[in-house]
């Protein structure tokens, strides 16, 4: 019987970069449609805010 191993070198860029791309794309939404002047937009928004702790006024 034979097993077989696979090692796999992760880097700390290749980690980093996903994380750092997630964070400023969930900021961009939250801040964006915070400010955006559609309502409906706007409200959806301002409720996840809220529902979430982030304080908006």
């Amino acid at each position: 019987m034979t097993t077989q191993t696979a090692a796999f070198a992760v880097s700390k860029k290749s980690v980093l970069l996903p994380i750092l791309a997630c964070a400023v794309f969930g900021m961009a939404i939250v801040f964006v449609t915070g400010h955006v002047q559609a309502d409906l937009l706007h409200d959806a928004a301002h409720d996840v805010r809220h529902a979430t702790g982030f304080p908006c006024h």
